[in-house]
């Protein structure tokens, strides 16, 4: 039996297998988007030989490579009389729900005609049906959101010494451009020291080594830091205790490029120090 788990992600055009695939990156995966399945077998046996490490893959696979349909079954059916351990995991969605999607995103289905976009969905389900029953896990994503799906998708497959543990999103953003709408708590931390205003460090971020000295280097900050470790480290096994699986944090300064960028990380570093799932988003790190 091969050591290499193999997830292949598929399902309905529409239905969030890049949520999916991001997900299982986000844990330890090494993913690949439309492989074609005629190249799996070597994409694997090259994956072992030369990247032992690697332990987990996950690949998008669907319509997008027209030879998929006639090729799969043989392929996956030899690879599993190899050794290799294969999962599917197939999402789909309500017709409705894909409708708005491809509506919302202005996306072409790949199998509609002339625009036709339900007329699409109605025929790629059918040339779907016998994957769909080969599949170990389905997810029907007509209601989950994009987080919803990937802490969805996150649970399904990580260790079950893993499973209930709370996913905390840590998000730093700037006022500027608005409070991130999905947060659960928000900290202002346009009280602390400003790198903006200092020449030799206003052009860089968060992540360079002065910027960081600057932000931290003073008492305020030191404290506001053990303050919202310790309240955190309070409220995050009472959220768990209750059944909330995801807790969205964001760290807010004015432009979302230096203070909260500092401050997100330190959080983000002391949650991944208790072997939490930490997903780490510098959403206006690159604006001006």
């Amino acid at each position: 039996m091969k050591t290499l788990k193999v997830v292949i992600i598929t399902g309905l055009s529409g239905s969030g297998k890049s949520t999916a695939l991001r997900a299982l990156e986000d844990i330890g995966f090494f993913c690949v988007d439309n492989l074609p399945v005629i190249l799996l077998p070597k994409f694997l046996s090259i994956t072992i030989s030369s990247s032992p490490k690697i332990k987990h893959v996950a690949l998008v696979m669907d319509l997008r490579e027209k030879s998929f349909l006639n090729k799969y079954e043989k392929i996956f059916d030899v690879l599993k009389r190899r050794g290799y351990k294969i999962e599917i995991l197939f999402l789909e969605s309500s017709d409705e729900a894909l409708l708005r999607r491809f509506s919302e995103t202005r996306r072409v289905h790949p199998l509609s005609e002339r625009g036709m976009v339900m007329a699409g969905i109605q025929l790629e389900k059918g040339k779907l049906s016998s994957l769909r029953a080969m599949a170990d896990k389905i997810i029907d994503t007509t209601s989950l959101n994009v987080h919803q799906l990937k802490d969805t998708v996150q649970r399904y497959f990580l260790p079950a010494s893993k499973k209930k543990r709370m996913v905390i999103n840590v998000t730093s953003f700037g006022y500027r451009y608005g409070l991130p709408v999905e947060a659960d708590l928000v900290f202002d931390v346009r009280f602390l020291p400003n790198p903006y205003f200092v020449d030799h460090l206003k052009n860089f971020d968060g992540y360079h080594a002065g910027v960081k000295k600057y932000v931290l280097q003073n008492k305020e900050s030191k404290d506001f830091f053990d303050k919202i470790k310790n309240l955190m480290n309070f409220l995050v096994p009472l959220y768990e205790k209750e059944g909330k699986v995801r807790l969205n944090v964001a760290m807010g300064c004015t432009g979302g490029k230096h203070r909260s960028v500092v401050m997100a990380n330190k959080i983000s570093e002391h949650f991944f120090s208790k072997h939490y799932m930490v997903n780490l988003n510098h959403r206006d790190i690159q604006k001006n």
